[in-house]
C-alpha cells in the first residue's frame, strides 16, 4: 500500500531540517515502511522517521506541557523574562481546559521564585519585554486570591505612569540609551494584554481599556504600511542605525514582530467593550493585517517567511512561533467576527503546516523545529541567518497559544 507521495524540497543547509506527516493504516505487530525514491537523482537525505498516532487527533499541547516539565523544573525553566512568561501563559490555557492541578503548580512555583510572601518583585520595568510575565500575577491572584500577586501586578500599573513615551504616547520599547524613541511592534503583546487583564481582574479596566487601545492605535499608524504588513520597529528620533531618515521605519516586515502584534490586539479587542471609541480603528488596522497576513502566506506548506514578504529569496525560510501567532490571530479573529469568516480557512492551512513542525523523538518527548531566536531590528541578512532553534520558548509558547484555539476545530 502507498501511503503518500511526497514533495521534498531543499531545506538551503545542512543544519536545516524538513518534518512532514504521512497518514498510513498499520496492522498490529509487525510491519515494514519503506521510503521510495520517485526521481532518477535519489531520495532526500532522511534522518529519521518516527511512528506516532495521527498529528491531527493528537493532544500536542498536553504531550508538549508534560515534554517540557520534564526537561525543566520550575527552578530551572530559567529566569524572569517574556519568553518564559509566553510558554507558561499558554500552559494556563491547557490548565483551563484539562483542570491538571500540576499545571498550576508549575506556574506559580515558577512565579514564587521572584514574588516573595509581601508581594515584592526585584524588577525594575524599565522595558516592555520585562512586562510580559506580569500576565502570570493576574493569573495566580484569580486562581488563589493571594493579595501578593496584586501588589507585584501594580508594580507594573504604576511603573507605566512615569514609562517614557513618543510625542504621540506610544510607550518606548526600553529606557535604555539604544531603545529611546522607538516603538517596536514586539512591544505591544509585551504590556497591553497584560493592561486588559489587570484591569479585568481589579477594576481598573477605565484606565487599562483606554492606554491599551492608545497603544494599538499609535503602534499601528507608525509601523503599519500599504500592504497590510507592520514594519518591525520605528524610530522617532532617526538616530538608529536602521532607521530610514525619511520615515524612521526599520526596513523589513520580520515575522515575529508582526506575529505579537496581531496577537496582542485580537486580545485587547476581546478584552474592552464592544462600545469603546477606538475599536473601530483598530478593527481597520485588523482587517488590513489580515489581508496582508493572507497574501504572503506560504502555498506550498502553509506557513509563514522569516522576512514575510519575500519569500521568493531562495534562503527565506518558513518560521514555526509567527506561523502560530498568525494562525491563532486569525482563527479568533475570524471566529469573532472581527474579519471576514473566509480567514478561517487561511488559519487551518496554516495550522496544518504548523503541526509538521512538531513530532515526537526518540526520548518520548516532543519537538518543536524552526524556531527563531530572539531578535534585534536589522536588515533582511541579518533576519535570515538567525538561528533556527528547536523548543525555544518563543516558538512553544506561540504553538500552546495556536493549539488551544485550533484544536478543536
Amino acid at each position: 500500500m502507498v501511503a503518500d507521495d511526497l514533495a521534498l524540497g531543499p531545506t538551503g543547509s545542512w543544519s536545516g531540517w524538513q518534518t512532514k506527516n504521512v497518514t498510513a493504516e498499520l496492522k498490529a505487530g509487525t510491519n515494514a515502511v519503506r521510503a521510495t525514491s520517485a526521481g532518477a537523482a535519489g531520495g532526500p537525505n532522511l534522518d529519521s522517521l518516527t511512528v506516532g498516532e495521527d498529528a491531527s487527533t493528537a493532544d500536542w499541547s498536553i504531550a508538549m506541557i508534560e515534554s517540557t516539565m520534564a526537561r525543566y523544573s520550575p527552578s530551572a525553566i530559567g529566569g524572569w523574562s517574556y519568553p518564559v512568561g509566553l510558554y507558561l501563559y499558554g500552559q494556563y490555557l491547557v490548565y483551563q481546559r484539562t483542570h491538571d492541578a500540576r499545571y498550576l503548580s508549575y506556574i506559580k512555583s515558577y512565579v514564587d521564585r521572584f514574588v516573595d510572601s509581601g508581594g515584592n518583585i526585584g524588577q525594575n520595568f524599565n522595558n516592555l519585554d520585562s512586562m510580559q510575565a506580569g500576565r502570570l500575577l493576574n493569573i495566580l491572584h484569580h486562581e488563589t486570591g493571594q493579595a501578593r500577586y496584586q501588589k507585584a501586578a501594580k508594580k507594573i500599573r504604576d511603573r507605566l505612569t512615569t514609562y517614557p513615551r513618543t510625542s504621540d504616547g506610544g510607550f518606548w520599547h526600553s529606557t535604555s540609551d539604544s531603545r529611546r524613541s522607538q516603538l517596536w511592534a514586539d512591544g505591544v503583546y509585551m504590556v497591553n494584554p497584560f493592561l486588559v487583564e489587570y484591569g479585568k481582574e481589579f477594576g481598573d479596566s477605565a484606565y487599562t481599556s483606554n492606554e491599551a487601545t492608545s497603544q494599538l492605535a499609535v503602534y499601528g499608524s507608525h509601523l503599519q504600511v500599504a500592504n497590510g504588513l507592520l514594519r518591525h520597529a520605528w524610530d522617532e528620533s532617526r538616530d538608529a542605525s536602521w532607521s530610514d531618515p525619511g520615515t524612521g521605519l526599520a526596513p523589513e516586515h520580520w515575522c515575529r514582530a508582526i506575529g505579537w502584534y496581531a496577537m496582542a490586539i485580537v486580545n485587547v479587542l476581546d478584552a474592552v467593550p464592544a462600545g469603546h471609541p477606538r475599536r473601530a480603528q483598530l478593527l481597520t488596522v485588523l482587517r488590513k493585517l489580515a489581508a496582508g497576513i493572507e497574501t504572503y502566506q506560504d502555498q506550498a506548506t502553509g506557513r509563514w517567511f522569516q522576512v514575510v514578504d519575500k519569500g521568493a529569496h531562495g534562503d527565506n525560510w518558513t518560521e514555526t512561533s509567527c506561523s502560530s501567532m498568525f494562525t491563532f490571530a486569525l482563527s479568533r479573529s475570524a471566529q469573532q467576527g472581527y474579519v471576514d469568516a473566509h480567514y478561517a480557512q487561511v488559519a487551518q492551512r496554516g495550522y496544518q503546516g504548523v503541526l509538521e513542525k512538531i513530532s515526537t523523538g526518540g526520548d518520548g518527548l516532543t519537538h518543536l523545529t524552526d524556531i527563531s531566536i530572539g531578535t534585534n531590528v536589522g536588515n533582511y541578512s541579518y533576519y535570515i541567518n538567525r538561528d533556527r532553534k528547536t523548543n525555544d520558548f518563543h516558538g512553544l509558547g506561540a504553538f500552546l497559544i495556536m493549539n488551544e484555539q485550533l484544536r478543536a476545530r
